[in-house]
């Protein structure tokens, strides 16, 4: 079959996945399960191959993206349940002082998603937000765009949290520079897009709290953890993933602390070790039944599942592309391309979100897409790291209508379709522009 023919294949197969989420609504899962299917049937591959690639991509991806995922979401159950975002955001509230409690809400965004889901962490700290605004006379989004910026930046760039650790997984890159990179990046972007640009929005647009959101000042009956257990619990498996990374650069294969780290910086082994220290601390010694954890941890699998799903079958449709031979054409087409790598990611990836809304969508397409050109240039490394940063930034830019997201915030803070666009919206486009611009910059020295 001809190059010009794969082309054409891959193409109609992307615009295809788009058209059944888009128009005829069906789950990214089944969707992209259904384009790889078809994908490889077109590029002329035997049918009994098709099934085995699909089994391979799902396969190898689905070995480390659900036991990071799954340990991931139990350990962010047990922080929400437990108040440790709330002890969080009260913490450094206090110790910034009401005047610069703006960048307390986005350093407290910045952590608290990292083992907490995005819309989670907003719907249980908007009430701070609430008893601020109130308080002072200023406008909500004073207070709330640095919240949301925070934890955007660190859904879309940190892991354990599901975009990056899909992305790094399907393109194969290391936790630890993604990790690094991802910090590098995110504290420029959480400043700009929120503090910075609070600051000026909050001007423009005076917000109140609306009427049907009737919630009181915050108060809380139990008692909350304390400050330095959760700041300890959030950085144990953070740190000893980054230990990992560090060991590998620094010292030589063999080398017995070099094991020891690469050992325990696994992610399997830091989110493990994590997850355990939750159950303890955030759990039993706080009064909680063993069952009661057991049923928390549960139940932290249900969203954590939907993700899981759709990560296993990006990697189906990586795998397709690679095995049908599109994949080394696309590759070729890219190489060719005067855009430098990072760039391109980026540009898939945002193409891709503003068509269909999704970011996690956005990610393992445009992984899926960029993974046989990795192949072909022999990328590894750091470089890599920086890629996953690109996809993740270009998932994040231009969120509207079909984005869960814009409607979840526009409803929080009572806003209309056009000051969503004008708030949220830009927060996110600046997010993911600074971070693309990060990765860029760093490029030039890797």
């Amino acid at each position: 079959m001809s190059d010009q023919m794969l082309i054409l294949i891959a193409l109609a197969g992307i615009f295809l996945l788009l058209f059944l989420v888009i128009r005829t609504k069906l789950h990214a899962f089944v969707a992209l399960l259904l384009v790889s299917l078809l994908v490889g049937i077109a590029a002329g591959m035997p049918l009994n191959e098709v099934v085995s690639s699909i089994e391979r991509g799902m396969g190898g991806t689905l070995g480390f993206v659900a036991v990071v995922v799954g340990l991931g979401a139990m350990f962010g159950q047990m922080l929400e349940v437990s108040g440790g975002a709330e002890r969080l955001a009260q913490t450094l509230i206090k110790k910034f002082g009401e005047d610069k409690s703006q960048w307390a809400l986005g350093i407290t965004g910045f952590l608290v998603a990292i083992p907490v889901f995005f819309d989670v962490g907003f719907i249980i700290l908007v009430p701070i937000v609430y008893g601020l605004a109130k308080k002072t006379g200023k406008s909500l989004l004073y207070y709330g765009i640095p919240l949301l910026a925070g934890l955007a930046v660190t859904h879309s760039f940190i892991p354990p949290t599901p975009g990056p650790i899909a992305v790094a997984d399907l393109i194969g890159a290391d936790l630890g520079w993604v990790i690094l990179f991802g910090a590098i990046a995110g504290i420029p972007a959480m400043i700009i897009s929120g503090p910075l640009f609070a600051k000026y929005i909050s001007k423009k647009l005076h917000v109140m709290v609306p009427d049907y959101m009737n919630l009181e000042d915050i108060e809380y009956d139990k008692e909350l953890p304390s400050f330095k257990l959760i700041s300890f619990l959030i950085l144990i498996p953070l740190v000893l993933i980054l230990f990992n990374t560090v060991s590998g650069v620094l010292l030589e294969e063999g080398h017995i602390i070099r094991v020891i780290l690469t050992f325990l910086g696994h992610p399997f082994v830091a989110l493990t070790i994590a997850t355990i220290l939750t159950f303890i601390f955030l759990g039993t010694k706080r009064g909680y039944s063993r069952q009661e954890v057991q049923d928390i941890a549960t139940k932290a699998l249900e969203p954590a599942g939907i993700i899981i799903l759709v990560t296993g079958a990006g990697g189906v449709f990586k795998q397709v592309l690679i095995d049908s031979g599109v994949g080394e054409v696309l590759g070729e087409m890219m190489a060719g391309s005067p855009l430098p790598p990072i760039l391109l990611a980026f540009l898939i990836a945002a193409a891709v979100r503003v068509a269909q809304g999704s970011a996690t969508v956005s990610m393992v397409t445009a992984a899926g897409l960029m993974a046989p050109l990795i192949q072909m240039l022999e990328m590894e490394g750091p470089v890599l790291g920086l890629l996953v940063i690109a996809i993740a930034s270009g998932a994040t830019v231009l969120s509207h209508v079909n984005d869960s997201g814009f409607w979840l915030v526009g409803r929080y803070f009572g806003l209309s379709v056009k000051d969503t666009l004008k708030s949220w919206t830009v927060m996110e486009t600046l997010i993911g522009l600074v971070g693309v611009s990060v990765a860029l910059i760093i490029g030039i020295f890797i």
